[in-house]
């Protein structure tokens, strides 16, 4: 319904009221009174029909409270009182609508960011169609100043994208070759080709839109619990108002009773936050499952963090290549591990891979089988030879000969914080490889940042070796590490922590990683902007990879929680104040209703400061101003 609907109403029900007055100034109560009472079935009409609809389901509401108290004052000559009451009711729900509009904003921004058309290529010449009709696999054409209308890959070109409807972050990012991109983007300079891959719903904004809208509407458990209590609390007053009314055998008093015990900010006070927080979360980057992962992530005191790709880059490098077998060469290991490694899925197969291939001891060959063995490597089959790439204890489990003097060598390039991976060939250590990723620059500082947003304990829980783990913990402050973890294990730590009566977060990208994830309170998924399962399935999902946008979704979870308790305690200190104020009688139904109005706008107002983000823009303002490593201080 348009808005200037909601306005018409209490327009037309208020200029009634003026002319009501005027002509009691004239000496015409009749007029006056026949105005009056028009004012209070153009005002009360609406609120009668919508009490009707809801008594045909069953439900007692706050427009039923209303009605009953506008046409029992009509009943009694109090005109004045009817129309005031109706008059104010129609004001406050048409500033209510418009206010709550205002609390959706952020999911209004991103349908805006939503691209229309796209520029593609077809046989040879720039088309420019629908959004929704590229096709996969077509090539799109993104210039400067435009939208990126589909998720694709660059083919050729490079320039800055704007992703800060996807990822929060408002500085350009670089794009080149091979580079991902996402619908809703817009160019920041530069000529882009891509190759559709996503278009339309099966985009990362559409599935986006999609997990904000399902999250605003999804209850938290105390919205729940007011719910429940609003269902028993609405009849309860009617039966006090009758009571009352006929205890004291006045009637006004019961009237006025049930206006002042209407439930409207009680109501309104909690989703009217969680829909706020959950805005601007997203406008932030970061997308939270519902109510009750949100107030559930505000109660987070414990974070349990897994190493490769959260604490770390997730792009390793290969560092080592050693050989230990006699007969064998830097090429003829490196040629092994990599061609086994081809089996596997686990992030440190890729850099071995890479190397491989650039020294040519590499060309693309795959095994004719492979198994991964979770927390331990992989065992393949390569032209009736048996590939062992992994750990000592899955050398011990096969009984490789020669894994003493390899386990002795890895141990020392474990020290050095690089991960070692031993390799075998047909039951006997031939050498080893080893890779080192890049830590995150935002972790050194993510344990102060965490405490700062109330969190006690933080954990490292990874599969890589402990002189790797303690390396990395000793750069990020992480005092409690558990290193050499099967997945099972890492279940078990998050369990641990549970029992000990922790509310934890674990951050996890991996498969390895999906056990703890799901055993945890709230499961944090990272980088998922690049992946369609993660913002289907994680109960938090940071869409950049930028480890900052976990202690702020935390913290923003406390400050909406906060905002909950404080429209509550609104709620309920305003019905008390009122009610206290019948029985002294200085409250009559017409201030009744206007107080009340008053606080159903005080709570939206309040759940409409989260919509502000004092602390993005400290954040922005920190990462601005770096410390050098020499004390100096480097602004980039």
């Amino acid at each position: 319904m348009p808005t200037r609907n909601h306005w018409f109403v209490p327009v037309v029900s208020g200029a009634l009221i003026v002319a009501a007055f005027a002509a009691g100034l004239l000496d015409a109560p009749v007029v006056g009174a026949v105005l009056m009472v028009s004012a209070a079935v153009v005002a009360g009409a609406p609120i009668l029909r919508n009490a009707v609809s809801a008594l045909a389901v069953r439900v007692v509401g706050i427009d039923l409270l209303v009605s009953v108290a506008a046409i029992g004052a009509l009943f009694i000559g109090e005109y004045w009182e009817a129309a005031a009451v109706t008059f104010l009711f129609a004001i406050g729900h048409a500033l209510e609508t418009a206010t709550l509009a205002k609390t959706r904003s952020a999911l209004a921004a991103l349908v805006e960011v939503a691209p229309d058309v796209a520029v593609v290529l077809r046989d040879g010449e720039q088309v420019e169609i629908s959004a929704m009709q590229v096709r996969v696999g077509e090539t799109v054409l993104v210039k400067n100043g435009a939208k990126v209308p589909v998720d694709g890959v660059v083919v050729a070109g490079t320039g800055a994208l704007d992703e800060a409807s996807i990822t929060g972050e408002s500085l350009p990012v670089d794009k080149a070759e091979g580079s991902k991109v996402f619908a809703g983007t817009v160019s920041k300079g530069g000529f882009l080709q891509v190759r559709a891959e996503g278009v339309g719903e099966d985009t990362t904004l559409a599935r986006i839109i999609h997990r904000v809208e399902e999250a605003q509407d999804a209850k938290a458990a105390t919205q729940k619990f007011m719910d429940r209590f609003s269902a028993w609390y609405t009849p309860a007053i009617i039966v006090l108002a009758l009571a009352a009314g006929l205890l004291t055998q006045n009637l006004e008093l019961g009237l006025t009773l049930l206006v002042i015990g209407c439930p409207g900010a009680l109501v309104i006070s909690i989703p009217v936050a969680i829909v706020a927080g959950i805005g601007r979360s997203a406008r932030d980057g970061v997308l939270i499952k519902g109510g009750e992962f949100l107030e559930t992530a505000a109660r987070v005191n414990a974070v349990a963090l897994d190493k490769t790709g959260t604490l770390t880059q997730g792009a390793p490098r290969l560092t080592d290549v050693i050989v230990l077998g006699e007969g064998h060469t830097r090429g003829s290991v490196l040629g092994w591990a990599a061609i086994a490694e081809a089996g596997s899925e686990h992030p440190l197969a890729a850099p071995v891979l890479k190397a491989a291939t650039a020294e040519g001891v590499y060309s693309g060959g795959l095994p004719e089988n492979a198994e991964s063995v979770p927390g331990k490597g992989i065992t393949a089959s390569v032209g009736g030879r048996r590939v062992l790439v992994g750990n000592l204890a899955l050398l011990e489990a096969e009984g490789v000969r020669g894994r003493e003097a390899a386990a002795a060598r890895a141990h020392d390039v474990a020290a050095a914080g690089r991960t070692p991976m031993l390799v075998a060939l047909d039951g006997e250590a031939i050498g080893l490889v080893a890779v080192a990723d890049t830590l995150r620059p935002e972790a050194r500082t993510l344990v102060a940042d965490l405490r700062r947003v109330g969190v006690r304990h933080v954990t490292m829980l990874t599969g890589d070796a402990p002189a790797v783990a303690h390396a990395v913990a000793a750069e990020t402050g992480i005092t409690d590490v558990r290193a050499a973890l099967l997945p099972e294990d890492k279940l078990e730590a998050i369990a641990k922590l549970r029992r000990s009566g922790y509310v934890v977060a674990m951050v996890g990208d991996g498969v390895n990683d999906a056990p703890a994830l799901a055993t945890a309170h709230v499961g944090v998924a990272m980088g998922a902007a690049g992946s369609a399962v993660a913002v289907e399935t994680a109960d938090i999902a940071l869409m950049a990879d930028d480890l900052n946008k976990l202690p702020h979704a935390i913290g923003l979870a406390k400050r909406t929680v906060a905002v909950m308790r404080q429209n509550i305690f609104i709620a309920l200190v305003t019905v008390a104040l009122l009610l206290a104020g019948v029985l002294w009688g200085r409250v009559n139904m017409a201030l009744g209703m206007l107080v009340h109005e008053g606080s159903v706008l005080l709570v939206i107002a309040n759940a409409m400061r989260l919509l502000r983000s004092p602390g993005a823009a400290r954040e922005r303002k920190r990462r601005t101003v770096v410390p050098s490593a020499r004390g100096a201080v480097n602004v980039r």
